[in-house]
């Protein structure tokens, strides 16, 4: 019988461990003894190991039905890795040619596979029930279960059609195993697969060694990110971004920046992906940017931090996203960045979903924005929404921790919470709860009549910010609870009836405001770090000016001299590698006298340079601008490239703006010379030369009766490239 074999034998045989984790034995041997299994195991806590090993005991092969072919490969490359005997592990999916899809059930029918990973499409598909009949299935492993649910993070609809196809292949046991489930979602995935009475195994959701923090989204947010890899110079990381967009531009910005670092996305051929996945793995790169489509099942354990550039979509996904970090018990540091507005733009990404489906994504997003604006513990407010209960206080690995906010007397805030809920019968969310407790006599109100209810408005006469903080930490305290199958329904529990009778100290800490979201100055630049270096470098601009007979702004413009009194660059390179607005050639014709300045300044003051802080930036469009530059080299009419690039001619002068603004010469004198003769090209040019501004509103109000915008927009662009680039 495979039940009295010693595991802990062919643990240390096939793996070369000497104990199992967590409860990784017990699982086991359920699944040996031929029982449905539900897993419920947090990421890095050795969900693999459970199918892995029985696998290689039992007779048969054993079918993994797992999303992503990502995954598959990594899976299958480790267990191949680990035997003697070529073809114990293999896939099935899209990727196969024919060749490679005959030798993989060659290896099966056989008996020499054990482990067959599949996608749920290839399960499903008609053409390979016949295979599947043909061979005897040890067990079902359902990786990844909470892709079952709609609830769950990541819903793939062909998970759905999982149990019909076992039934038309052969029944066996089913081990359905996720990193992330709230109860919502596991009695989701144990109902979709039939397996209602399966044995339940859920391990703790707590990481103590991940540190969790929520930044505000800023305009330095690339700048931030940025010094956080280079404090941990050459630890691996994954950087988070909505859009695919967003992940090849940063990947730009990291790399211009000196960091190995390279895009993940689904729109990349499968060739790339697989390429940069192993490069992740043999750290010939320590950088992954990507969309959600990375990271799942990857066998990383020395990742060192993972940021969320956008906020996700929901806390399961943070939370496993996160759970990529530190997975050896080693550091890992997940840091979320988030703006109020981001939400909006989540939710605009739902529309045109069905309407329950976009009702679920509100209720996962509210909690999302909840987890980000709250004040209280991170890991207690995590470990809450999966159903466990954190007892501590404070974690001492979060930032709301180590800044703990003060806590107020919530003692009367609380009651109005709980008797407008039990007012309304615990049939209402927590936007209606929070406006009949504010007084707000809304249309829905109304027409309930809750309006004309005694409990009304009891709490209109304090601010509007108590009550989401006042909920929420009520729910973590066990007073409300949330019922997720009505859509966030809040309720009150039997703790929260006797507080009403009988009240006892509550104190709650106010959420963090991101909705005025501060800005960076010398980004924005509205202000610099050093202002006595700044009015050094505004004298010195003004006095090399008057010497070459020149506006103040074709040799620096203000932004430029800003930087350079944020960042202190000391050499030529350092002030067109880093510094906004200015070019190679300006950087040699102007800077050295600049740089000789600041590099007396910092010894002067014993100032140590921020270097870690300069950042390169990378040119948006830059392959509209490559093709402007050189078509403008061809001396092609500015119409005809406009055209070309289907743009229309307004745009191409911002093109043109931002070109010469940042540094590189033009010579568009050919065109000018097609649009205006030579003393008004001369007249423009001449207004420039003598402006101590290169505002195109006041060029317009000087020369606007004889000019149009555009003729003097050009003109400024020609002046711009002669003298300032």
């Amino acid at each position: 019988m495979v039940c009295n074999i010693n595991l802990n034998e062919r643990l240390k045989h096939h793996f070369g461990f000497d104990s199992f984790k967590g409860e990784q034995e017990s699982i086991i041997r359920n699944l040996l003894e031929g029982k449905d299994t539900f897993v419920l195991m947090p990421t890095g806590g050795g969900k693999s190991l459970c199918y892995q090993l029985p696998s290689l005991i039992m007779e048969g092969t054993a079918i993994v039905v797992s999303p992503l072919i990502a995954l598959m490969k990594n899976q299958v490359d480790v267990i191949n890795g680990l035997s003697e005997v070529p073809g114990v592990a293999h896939y099935l999916n899209s990727s196969l040619n024919k060749a490679a899809i005959q030798q993989v059930c060659s290896d099966v029918q056989r008996g020499v596979t054990k482990l067959l990973y599949v996608a749920p499409e290839s399960l499903n598909k008609e053409d390979n029930l016949e295979f599947f009949r043909s061979f005897k299935i040890s067990f079902y492993a359902v990786d990844e279960a909470h892709c079952i649910s709609e609830w769950g993070h990541d819903f793939r609809p062909e998970y759905r059609n999982i149990r019909p196809t076992i039934a038309k292949i052969g029944n066996a046991p089913v081990i359905a195993l996720t990193a992330t489930a709230t109860d919502k979602v596991r009695m989701d995935i144990k109902k979709s697969l039939g397996i209602m009475d399966a044995t339940e195994f859920r391990s703790s959701f707590n990481r103590p060694n991940l540190y969790y923090e929520v930044r505000p989204k800023t305009k330095d947010i690339d700048k931030q990110i940025i010094k956080l890899i280079k404090q941990h110079h050459g630890k691996s990381g994954i950087i988070y971004c909505i859009s695919r967009k967003k992940v090849e531009e940063l990947a730009a910005v990291l790399k211009a920046n000196d960091i190995k670092a390279a895009p993940y996305h689904a729109g990349l051929d499968s060739a790339t992906r697989s390429q940069t996945q192993d490069d992740f793995l043999m750290e010939r790169i320590d950088i992954i940017v990507a969309t959600i489509a990375f990271g799942m099942g990857i066998d990383k354990p020395d990742v060192r931090f993972v940021i969320h550039y956008d906020i996700p979509k929901s806390l399961e996904g943070y939370y496993q996203e996160t759970g990529r970090a530190g997975r050896d018990g080693g550091e890992g540091r997940c840091v979320a960045f988030y703006a109020h507005k981001d939400l909006q733009k989540l939710e605009k990404f739902m529309e045109g979903k069905p309407v329950v489906e976009q009702e679920i994504g509100r209720q996962l997003l509210i909690e999302t924005a909840a987890y980000a604006e709250s004040s209280v513990c991170r890991r207690k407010i995590l470990l809450h929404y999966f159903g466990e209960n954190y007892c501590k206080d404070n974690c001492g690995n979060c930032d709301n921790c180590l800044q703990p906010k003060q806590k107020i007397d919530g003692q009367r805030q609380l009651l109005i919470v709980l008797r407008a809920i039990e007012a309304l019968k615990g049939n209402f969310r927590q936007d209606y709860v929070v406006d009949f407790i504010r007084g707000r006599a809304t249309d829905e109100i109304v027409s309930h009549h809750h309006d004309a209810h005694e409990a009304f408005g009891e709490g209109e006469d304090m601010p509007l910010k108590t009550w989401n903080p006042v909920i929420r930490q009520g729910m973590i305290a066990g007073y409300v609870s949330k019922d997720v199958e009505n859509y966030g329904v809040l309720k009150l529990t039997a703790a929260g009836r006797r507080y009403i009778k009988k009240p006892v100290e509550f104190y709650y800490v106010e959420d963090t405001d991101f909705r005025d979201e501060p800005g960076d100055l010398a980004a924005e630049g509205t202000g610099v770090l050093d202002p006595t270096l700044y009015r050094m470098l505004h004298d010195l601009r003004k006095k090399t000016a008057e010497r070459l007979n020149l506006p103040s702004y074709v040799i620096f413009q203000d932004i430029s001299l800003e930087q350079m009194a944020t960042y202190y660059p000391v050499t030529v390179k350092e002030l067109y590698d880093k510094i906004q607005g200015v070019g190679e050639g300006k950087a040699n014709r102007y800077g050295k006298e600049f740089c000789i300045l600041i590099s007396k300044y910092c010894e002067e003051n014993d100032i140590v340079r921020p270097e870690d802080m300069f950042m390169r930036t990378v040119a948006k469009d830059s392959m509209h601008k490559v093709k402007i530059i050189q078509n403008i080299d061809r001396r092609m009419s500015l119409d005809d490239i406009a055209s070309a690039l289907n743009m229309d001619f307004e745009n191409l002068l911002d093109v043109l703006d931002n070109i010469v603004y940042s540094g590189t010469r033009l010579n568009i004198r050919y065109y000018l010379e097609e649009i205006l003769d030579d003393d008004q090209i001369d007249d423009i040019y001449d207004y420039f030369r003598e402006s101590d501004t290169d505002s195109l509103k006041v060029a317009m109000d000087e020369l606007g009766a004889d000019y149009e915008e555009y003729e003097i927009r050009l003109v400024r662009i020609q002046f711009l490239s002669e003298l300032a680039n």
